[in-house]
This record gives C-alpha cells, structure tokens and sequence, in this order.
C-alpha cells in the first residue's frame, strides 16, 4: 500500500511555489492610522490602497457611538442571533439598511463571505445552476460551489454570454449572480441589462455591492440604485459594511420572505456569534453620515476625474473605470511587486494586485481614492507614477 499524501507537506510545497513564482503572499502589521496616513516601525506612508472611500473609520460620531454602546453592553454579542445575541442595535441597523436599499428587510451576516455563502447556500441545491461572471469575487463563486449548483461563468460583463449559461440549462432552478462595482478592476456590471435578462429567463438575479454602497446613487444606496432597479428587479442584495461605511460586517436585503428564508436556513447566519452591538451602533451612526454627507461622495467624484485626468495626460495604462478603484495595469507580476516598492520607497502605499487574484499577464496596481485624500496628494502620487520606468509595461 503506497502511503498517504501528506496536507501539511502538500500545502509547505505550494508555499514555496508560489514563494518561486513570486507571488507570495505577507502580513505586515501597522502601527497606526490616521486618516489616509498609515505608520509602520516609525515611518509615515500615505495609502492608495484601503477601501475607506468615505472616510468613516474614524469619524467622531462612529466612535462615539461604538464607545457609548460599549459602556452599557460590554463588547461581544455573547451568542447567535437566534439564541441571545440579536439586541436592539441590530434590529435598528437592519431597519436602516432595508430603508436605505429600499428594500422591505435586511438581516446582518458577519462578514460579506458568509453573506454570500449563507444566500446561495439557502438558495441553490443539486440541480440547479448559478450562472457568474468571471470576475466575481472568491466567495459568490464559493458560494456556488459550496450550494452543489452546477457553476457555469460568463465573460466579463458579457450579457449575450451570461444568456447563452442561463440558456444552456432551461429547466433548473437558476441564480443569476454579479459584482455590482468588480473589485478588481473598478468598473459597474450592466446591471439593467442582466436584470431583464432574469426576467425573461426567469432567473433569480442577485449582486453583490459591496463597493457601490456609500459610493454610487441617490444618497449613496449602491449601483443598484443608481441603475434604478428596485426590489423586483433585483430580489437579492447583499452587500458590506466595512468599506464605504468604515465599519464591520455585511447584510443581505430583499423581500420579508427572503429574509425570513435566509433566517431559517442560511447556515452562515444560524451558527455564529451575531456582530457586537456596539459595532452595529456605529454602522448605524455610519448609515446616517454616509446618506447625509454629499459632499464625501462628490470630493471622492473630483478626485477620480483629477486621477484620471492626470494619468491620461501622462500615458499611464488605467483601465477604464469611473469608480474609486483605478487599476494600474503593469502585466508582469514581479514588475507590479517593483512598482509597489518603488512607491513605497518614496512614501506611498499602493497594493501589487498579481495572480490568481488576477488573470496571468494582468497584474496591476490597484489604486484606490478616498474622500480623506487631497487633490496635492493625488497629484503627488501621479508625479511619481511618472518617474516608474516599468509603468506602461503591458
């Protein structure tokens, strides 16, 4: 009898491929953040790499309401929602969400891969079919296999193809599922279009906004929103509260009686600890900034035009995108490592995005804006872009 693989050595040598490949992923550890300035063994780097697009992680009305609620109820929730854990400051947050969306209900899930993983869980069985797009985040393509759906995937932002995959399997039970801003590569899904697509092929249609809320729409409601499509359009929304919003965690909304399904049966929400009430109280004072403050999301506007503008008028390969996520498309994977530590040598943090995070050839650097930046910063940022040799390398 020939013996066992062994995990561990497997995983150790896959480590090590990836570390000859250079693509090894690392953990560094800040020691401070202020702002878009993050400090590292006493040096200050300014980043272009965070998804705080409004710049409320720390915003004095969230940490007052974190802080508040934390004297009165202690830290952690102490239990599932279901059990113990779900307090008042859950169901107001919920409520708050599901009227921002305008949807009838929204139910918190921990973290955005558990949100997804819970919905298509709940949704998909043996049989049925998701249908994706190729750029979808990990975890809607996890949550698709995880449920026992066939997974069948489409072209980037390809409806004609996204119908061929529906079309291929006319009598299963079909999930329909798109980023609705790519987290990548910064560019909105053709969310009417793959909207009446589900209506015609009588498929459920979900997004996944995690980078739209707070950003995009009538007072930041997402790029479902902004595509003007309502809970019909569109019956599964799910998106995260750690972005936009500063905070923690994620939620799906919808109809009462998707939420009330996902509460029965979405096994990523039934068992685990519910998110700390204190934290919900400052997404909620999160919520409340976010739809009240215009002017984060027209300075972050300002800032993507000046961005563009600026690396348009120097040659710069960005890929076309009009939201606060501006990849930089270098395509060899260790001159993207170069570019980063070229930047980060001059005070600049920006992240080296390789495979198979992306396709081979198509690594980047993923340039991210926020409102907390200024217009210097971006434009000190553009001058030493300029000066990287390897930058238009495609």
């Amino acid at each position: 009898m020939s013996p066992r693989p062994d995990a561990l050595a497997r995983l150790a040598a896959h480590t090590a491929e990836r570390a000859k490949a250079g693509l090894r992923r690392r953990l560094r550890a800040f020691d401070h953040m202020d702002g878009p300035w993050l400090e590292r063994d006493g040096r200050t780097l300014l980043s272009f790499c965070g998804n705080d697009y409004l710049g409320l992680a720390q915003h004095p009305q969230l940490i007052a309401a974190l802080k508040r609620t934390a004297d009165d109820e202690g830290v952690g929730s102490g239990s599932a929602h279901l059990i113990a854990g779900h307090r008042a400051e859950h169901a107001a947050l919920e409520e708050a969400l599901a009227e921002w969306t305008g949807r009838e209900r929204a139910l918190l899930f921990s973290t955005g891969y558990m949100a997804n993983l819970g919905v298509m869980q709940a949704l998909l069985a043996e049989g049925d079919v998701c249908v994706q797009d190729k750029l979808n985040h990990a975890c809607l393509l996890d949550g698709a296999k995880l449920s026992g759906a066939e997974l069948k995937r489409y072209p980037h932002a390809d409806v004609e193809g996204a119908a061929r995959q529906l079309q291929s399997r006319p009598g299963a039970c079909a999930l329909l599922a798109t980023d609705g801003v790519f987290s990548m590569d910064g560019d909105v899904a053709p969310l009417r279009e793959l909207s009446a697509l589900c209506a015609r092929e009588g498929a459920t249609f979900m997004v996944d906004d995690a980078h739209g809320l707070g950003v995009l729409g009538p007072e930041g409601a997402g790029s479902v929103a902004a595509a003007e499509l309502s809970q019909h359009d569109v019956p599964v929304l799910m998106a995260t509260l750690g972005k936009a919003l500063g905070c923690f965690g994620a939620f799906v909304a919808g109809r009462a009686s998707l939420i009330e399904g996902l509460v029965q049966s979405a096994r990523t929400f039934v068992y685990t600890t519910a998110m700390p009430p204190a934290m919900a109280a400052a997404t909620l004072a999160a919520v409340r900034v976010a739809r009240e403050d215009a002017w984060r999301r027209d300075k972050l506007q300002s800032l993507i035009r000046r961005f563009r503008d600026g690396a348009g008028q120097l040659g710069l390969p960005l890929m076309p995108s009009d939201t606060a996520i501006q990849p930089l498309l270098i395509g060899d994977a260790n001159h993207a490592v170069m570019a980063a530590e070229a930047l980060e040598s001059v005070g600049f943090l920006v992240g080296a995005i390789r495979p198979p995070t992306v396709p081979q050839g198509k690594a980047r650097l993923r340039i991210t804006l926020s409102a907390m930046h200024e217009d210097d910063q971006v434009d000190a940022l553009l001058e030493a872009l300029s000066g990287l040799p390897w930058a238009t390398e495609v």
